[in-house]
């Protein structure tokens, strides 16, 4: 494939704000429509951080991946992330009125258009992916992505969240562990990884980064649910707590969870060396999620 358009290593923050820019541009072309759905389906994805998003930039700067494929790539795991979100927020759900700082959008719009909005933005992804401009290996990629993403992965993680609402007893650290990579972790593993997927190369080391990364991502979900400030994390906080739900706050302590993360981030670290200082990119990524305020 032809050299990425991104060919070097640059600070976390800018290579963040850039794939930002980038993704928001190529998905108001590639969703341009003019009817209420399609306003959904943009509303539903504008405002995030595109972590996952900027994490299949960077796997595919780091194999060489060819620029539109690439974006392509991250748009389609920013449409799953968001019509993952866009259903969590439904009354039947977590019935949650604001995300990203805006009302959510079965409250901008109604239940009915969040459900087909989340039912579009689903099959739209998988769309992107199927685009031969993808690559040889996007067949690969879209098997991952619908493992990552269904039974076994993300909404398996939601169901298995669902239940412990209910439970008898609150689960412990083994069962939320399992719930978390599954319900978060997934994707954020099938993100990092795709760069070397689409490159068709071996993806292990990407691998064991984003594990460890996506299983640090949700300690600190669960510290900000404790410390944040709801204006900042564009959420309510504290439900958690107050509906006696189990976290990895509540199981190990705040300071625990707090030194938990830490040595996550630098297990992710960790398994970035065979990319020598071309994945410092990465590195800063991971040490982000652990100090994030939103």
């Amino acid at each position: 494939m032809s050299a990425a358009a991104d060919s070097q290593t640059r600070p976390f923050s800018e290579a963040l704000k850039d794939a930002q820019t980038r993704i928001t541009a190529h998905m108001a072309m590639r969703l341009a429509g003019g009817d209420e759905l399609h306003a959904a389906m943009r509303y539903a994805i504008t405002g995030g951080k595109m972590l996952r998003g900027f994490l299949v930039l960077e796997s595919a700067r780091l194999h060489g991946i060819a620029a539109e494929a690439a974006l392509d790539a991250a748009l389609a795991i920013e449409c799953i992330h968001a019509y993952s979100l866009v259903h969590d927020d439904l009354p039947c759900m977590d019935n949650d009125d604001l995300r990203r700082g805006q009302p959510t959008v079965h409250k901008k719009w109604d239940e009915a258009m969040a459900v087909l909005a989340g039912d579009s933005l689903q099959t739209f992804a998988f769309e992107l992916l199927a685009d031969p401009k993808v690559g040889p290996n996007a067949l690969t990629l879209i098997r991952g992505l619908a493992q990552s993403s269904g039974k076994d992965g993300m909404v398996s993680g939601q169901m298995l969240d669902i239940a412990a609402e209910s439970a008898s007893a609150p689960l412990n650290l083994e069962q939320i562990t399992k719930l978390q990579s599954r319900k978060t972790g997934c994707l954020i593993e099938w993100s990092a990884t795709a760069g070397a997927v689409l490159a068709g190369e071996n993806p292990a080391q990407l691998r064991q980064y984003a594990r460890a990364l996506g299983l640090a991502f949700q300690i600190a979900d669960d510290i900000l649910d404790v410390e944040g400030d709801a204006a900042k994390v564009g959420k309510a906080v504290r439900k958690d707590a107050d509906a006696g739900k189990a976290t990895f706050v509540s199981l190990l302590g705040l300071a625990e969870a707090k030194a938990r993360a830490l040595s996550l981030c630098e297990e992710a670290c960790a398994a970035l060396s065979p990319y020598g200082e071309d994945a410092e990119t990465l590195k800063e990524a991971a040490r982000f999620v652990i100090a994030r305020d939103s």
